[in-house]
């Protein structure tokens, strides 16, 4: 089980230039150091792993508690090992922004470059960011969005979004190992302080509305779920429910509709892959599925599963210390053994000692 929550604070602006650079050349020894040890495939466990990417954070010298050590944490891994992939089996894709959106490019090339087939690689990118941003609808935005892989096709993505509103981000591990199914419990974790009632519709015991929301879009004529939503929009339904009525127009959604009847997709992925169906259309079925069909989707918010190791504050329980002092070790045997310069590696194990001292 996942469970516990972690601290991700909204912070703006970015580490100094004099900071960064020095991330990058730490973060490229460690990762020299674990692909050396325990090969590229590890790289990808360490980061799909919540508490080892925070301890990273933290040994590069970054904000532990922003939710700016996401996206530093992440670049400072890509720019380190630029120009080394080859030789470490291990690649980097997307970003930040308008990073995020070069990601399949960047797949493709590297693929290219390798001999690999970058088509899954793409896929698996694409849906993990479609259902972070579609298929859980937890009120935070996509802006960040990294795909890591190595030579023979594992991968792990580690993305983030945030919610003006509360002023917190949101960070989604995935891992390819632990990923046997990409519409059902497919995170290693999602890490958040807030939560609440999203419509989730990769949660185990969506499982039912997912199979009925492929049914509606392959067997029901679009003109009867445009009109299945009118009726709806008359309808008064719980406070509970987040999925709101006034945030669907019927009118705009025939025409998203007409495509998918048209495709005739075979099952939930497969509707969740088609270009144009996003928050809004899933939305709408989720309610058909619900109301007309009597087949519910799940309200229960990721991040409520979170770690497997508890969380800071002791809620649910205390962090295993052991889990963590082991983070800790790894990190100092990959310091320890890697050729960094002398005033970056007592820097490094002044913050490990810090860290210890938490």
């Amino acid at each position: 089980m996942r469970t516990g929550v972690a601290n991700l604070p909204l912070h703006y602006g970015k580490a100094p230039r004099w900071l960064f650079q020095r991330m990058v050349q730490l973060a490229r020894q460690v990762a020299i150091v674990i692909v050396e040890e325990k090969g590229p495939e590890e790289v990808l466990r360490r980061m799909a792993d919540p508490f080892w990417f925070q301890a990273f954070g933290c040994v590069l010298g970054f904000d532990w508690h922003s939710s700016g050590v996401t996206t530093t944490v992440c670049g400072a891994l890509k720019e380190g090992i630029k120009g080394l992939e080859k030789d470490l089996g291990l690649f980097v894709a997307g970003g930040k922004g308008k990073t995020s959106r070069q990601t399949p490019a960047q797949i493709t090339a590297f693929g290219e470059a390798i001999s690999l087939d970058p088509e899954p690689l793409v896929y698996a990118s694409r849906m993990s960011a479609k259902v972070d941003s579609a298929a859980v609808q937890d009120g935070y935005q996509l802006y960040h969005h990294v795909f890591i892989f190595t030579a023979a096709g594992a991968w792990a993505v580690v993305q983030q979004g945030m919610n003006e509103a509360n002023r917190y981000a949101r960070r989604y591990h995935w891992l390819s190992d632990s990923v046997a199914d990409l519409v059902c419990e497919p995170h290693s974790a999602v890490c958040c302080d807030s939560t609440g009632e999203p419509l989730n519709l990769v949660a185990e015991e969506s499982a039912g509305a997912r199979a009925t929301i492929a049914e509606i879009v392959s067997q029901e004529k679009p003109e009867k779920l445009i009109l299945d939503l009118k009726r709806l929009k008359s309808l008064s339904l719980p406070p509970r429910h987040e999925v709101r009525l006034e945030d669907i127009n019927p009118e705009r959604l025939d025409k998203i509709f007409l495509a998918t009847y048209d495709r005739q997709p075979e099952d939930f992925e497969a509707l969740l892959g088609l270009p144009g169906v996003g928050a809004k259309t899933l939305r709408a079925l989720s309610l058909l599925s619900e109301i007309v069909h009597g087949v519910p989707a799940s309200f229960r918010d990721p991040a409520r599963f979170s770690f497997a190791h508890g969380g800071k504050d002791g809620y649910p329980y205390p962090v295993d210390r052991e889990t963590y002092d082991k983070s800790v070790d790894l990190l100092r045997r990959a310091i320890g053994q890697a050729a960094i310069e002398n005033s970056g590696k007592q820097e490094a194990e002044k913050r490990l000692a810090i860290l210890e001292n938490l």
